[in-house]
């Protein structure tokens, strides 16, 4: 089989795909679908063209039409998604993942000029976000997302609200005090300048009133900004535990006590400076270590994989209802790719069910008339209607994230922080208390209080604070660069101690994106553009897979064109019928062996049929072989086993289990954590959501980021799968930072110790040499992290 080849490669206008047809053009632009033809032409019809300006194919394909969007006139179901509502006007907050760049950001905003209806819309690109103010009595609902849609931006409307959870992401609180420590700090370094470099005659007079000035800016940076570590210290001792806030609560303390003591008794100047900015540095540690990525959700349940509403049929009318309101024994209907929300029974149509999210199994499952088919499958095919048997909470998905991932599991896992804290405050009151003894029985009363309260302040682990927060941040600044997307700071820790790792089959290292498509037959040249031309009509996955397969430049005229939802399309080209889809719908007698297969009939006559399979991730077998010199290589599948002796040539053949269900992919972790390995599991449905969750680290794999993902501590793009073994090595570099900082830490305390045991030391000195420490601390770990990330051969910047 021969095609003809296209000697310049085009690409089209809006979205960047390759153009394999001259059908669609505008203005000397080509498309690549009607689709993307269609979205130019809108925004060129209302002066919007500068939205490819900024950037070069700035949309996104438009293989999405606006379907099924009745249940947004329902005003029971509207009133749950709006934010707020008057007389006028209507308030919207919607998740739009398509937002990736400055075109977005324009368009978006300027969506009035599309329809003068909308009054505004900000976005938040962070969030992927927009804001919508529009006035209702004019614009419906659903004609607001049709219109987003249309121009390729299309919300995530779910059962879950994302848009309202990720609201409750606030660190308003923080910055408050961080800005309080700043503004102290600052004012205080002011005050002290004069004593740092020596009061003049003039200067003495005010020596006193700057010592009370700098004092008073202490008390709230003490009482406001450093009240998080004082609970945390207290509620760590209740629990007759040491974490690291409390050698810092101690020294802050330590430091203002020391302070208020030498300003009233006009014994010196205390140590206001070191006290702020103390506080100040380990805020913006804490700051930096709670970052995290608000477009994306680590804590997804069932309901984020549930449409807000289904086709309800009641008296033989059919009407959209919200899926919280489903009862007992209410009739639905459930159309072609749409999902089923409740355990139900078969009354109507052919079921052809894909259940590879809920059981990883990746064929479409038949069902017959009277049977059970269980919720979170989705019809592939004709328009089914079902009997509800169970409602929504009481079905069998929504069993599985209740019984599995949000039981809590208890993970034996401490950070190095604050694993060492309990030593690093022993010994801290250690010395502190010997060296107030030593001037004691010298007799030095007041050399024993100032040695005891200068071990505490110089000791005070700030620097160590702080190489945890900067290391962390910047390794998961790294890891974002590489489509790694993980949890949180503390994460990385958790993915450094991993030693054993074990992987689900089906979406994991199967690619879902990377189809590999065969063709058993012949057709002529003539018959593969009428082919490629009735595919080309088709908005279903296959039917454009084929298209770019055959990347036919010339396409024939067609007539008659029909598609059968879940069946097939044909069409006559040139006086031919062509017809295209399933065995039974182009009356094909045998089907093939795997993956998903498209006969082609003309004429009535078969000629062959397409085999569609999902091929394993790129460069898997190098992928595996380079891990399993490091970790114990594990593959629990729910998919049967029909690739084992593939998967042998990879994978240890006593590790590799098969048909496993949830229940069994949580219990095969636990037996493994029970052997005392350190587990990483890596999957991507909802059949691997209690592993997940049990695992000491799991990774979400997904080849849309923005799309549904059980709950884990990471999340994956697929490409990026193959980089595996180098985060793995890049976590446990970034360990090493972290004990090297440590041990610069020790170095500066080591210096300063030996000033204070004396009990010699200056407010100029704590002053110099605790922000010298923490200046070492942030620009060490932040250069020596970037050098294991260009190491480990990852982009860092």
């Amino acid at each position: 089989m021969q095609n003809k080849a296209i000697n310049e490669k085009i690409y089209c206008f809006h979205c960047g795909d390759p153009v394999y047809s001259d059908l669609f053009q505008e203005d000397s632009h080509e498309f690549c679908c009607l689709g993307c033809q269609s979205v130019y032409s809108i925004l060129s019809t209302n002066n919007l063209k500068n939205y490819y300006k900024y950037n070069d194919h700035p949309g996104k394909a438009q293989d999405k039409k606006a379907e099924h969007l009745e249940y947004l006139n329902e005003p029971k179901i509207a009133q749950k998604l709006i934010d707020f509502q008057d007389n006028e006007y209507t308030h919207i907050t919607l998740y739009i993942p398509a937002i990736h760049c400055s075109s977005c950001i324009w368009l978006l905003e300027n969506l009035y000029k599309l329809n003068t209806s909308i009054v505004q819309s900000r976005i938040d690109f962070t969030k992927k976000q927009a804001a919508i103010k529009f006035k209702h009595s004019e614009i419906s609902l659903k004609k607001l997302i049709e219109l987003l849609i249309a121009i390729g931006y299309e919300p995530i409307i779910t059962l879950q609200d994302v848009v309202k959870k990720q609201k409750t992401v606030n660190q308003n609180s923080l910055v408050r005090k961080i800005a309080v420590a700043g503004f102290c700090f600052g004012n205080v370094m002011l005050f002290s300048l004069p004593e740092y470099f020596g009061f003049g005659a003039i200067d003495k007079e005010y020596a006193t009133l700057f010592n009370w000035l700098n004092l008073s800016f202490a008390i709230p940076v003490l009482l406001y900004s450093a009240r998080d570590y004082f609970i945390s210290a207290y509620n760590s001792l209740k629990l007759k535990q040491v974490n690291l806030d409390v050698p810092l609560a101690l020294g802050i303390f330590i430091l203002f006590f020391r302070s208020a003591v030498e300003i009233i008794a006009q014994s010196g100047p205390g140590f206001s400076d070191t006290l702020c900015g103390l506080v100040f540095f380990i805020l913006i540690g804490k700051w930096i270590q709670n970052r995290t990525f608000y477009h994306l959700s680590f804590e997804r349940d069932y309901r984020s994989y549930f449409p807000v509403a289904v086709t309800s049929i009641q008296n033989k009318q059919k009407q959209p209802k919200a899926i919280a309101d489903l009862e007992v024994g209410e009739r639905i209907l459930i159309r072609n790719n749409e999902i089923i929300p409740a355990d139900a029974i078969l009354l109507k149509g052919k079921a052809a069910i894909d259940f590879s999210f809920v059981t990883g199994e990746s064929n479409p499952v038949k069902k017959t008339l009277g049977e059970i088919i269980y919720a979170g499958g989705r019809q592939l095919g004709e328009a089914i209607e079902l009997e509800i048997v169970k409602s929504v909470s009481q079905s069998y998905l929504t069993n599985l994230w209740n019984n599995e991932n949000y039981k809590q599991y208890n993970r034996k896992f401490q950070t190095f922080s604050n694993s060492i804290s309990k030593y690093f405050t022993i010994i801290l009151l250690a010395i502190a208390t010997s060296a107030a003894i030593f001037w004691l029985f010298n007799s030095n009363t007041d050399k024993a209080w100032a040695a005891f309260t200068a071990v505490l302040i110089i000791a005070c682990p700030c620097a160590l604070a702080l190489s945890s927060p900067f290391t962390l941040s910047a390794a998961l600044s790294i890891f974002d660069k590489n489509c790694f997307f993980i949890k949180n700071t503390g994460a990385i820790e958790q993915l450094a101690k991993i030693n054993s790792l074990v992987f689900d089959k089906t979406g994991t290292i199967t690619s879902p994106k990377s189809q590999h498509i065969q063709f058993a037959g012949h057709l002529k040249e003539s018959e593969l553009r009428a082919v490629a031309s009735v595919c080309r009509n088709s908005s279903h996955p296959l039917s454009i897979q084929i298209v770019n397969w055959l990347k036919i430049d010339t396409l024939e005229s067609i007539q008659d064109y029909q598609e059968i939802a879940g069946k097939g399309i044909q069409a006559n080209v040139n006086g031919n019928s062509i017809k295209i889809g399933s065995a039974n719908f182009t009356k094909a007698k045998t089907e093939a062996d795997a993956g998903s297969s498209v006969y082609i009939a003309i004429d009535n006559e078969i000629k062959g049929y397409f085999s569609i399979l999902q091929p394993w991730r790129e460069d898997l077998s190098t992928l595996i072989s380079d891990l399993a010199t490091t970790y114990d290589l594990h593959l629990i599948s729910g998919d049967q086993d029909k690739d084992r002796e593939v998967l042998q040539e990879v994978f240890p053949a006593n590790n590799m289990h098969f048909n496993q269900l949830p229940q069994e992919k949580l219990s095969y972790i636990q037996n493994m954590q029970s052997s005392d390995k350190m587990v990483c599991m890596i999957g991507d449905g909802l059949n691997d959501a209690g592993a997940l969750k049990q695992a000491d680290f799991g990774i979400a794999i997904s080849d849309d980021i923005n799309s549904f993902s059980p709950g884990c501590d990471a999340i994956l793009e697929g490409s990026s799968l193959n980089k595996l073994p180098q985060f793995l090595t890049f976590a446990q570099d970034a360990m090493k930072v972290i004990y090297f900082s440590f041990i610069i830490s020790l170095s500066y305390n080591v210096i300063g110790l030996f000033f204070a045991i004396q009990g010699t030391m200056s407010p100029l000195f704590a002053a110099i040499l605790m922000p010298l420490s923490t200046i070492t601390i942030i620009s060490f770990t932040s250069i020596t992290t970037h050098i294991y990330a260009r190491k480990n051969k990852l982009k860092s910047s």
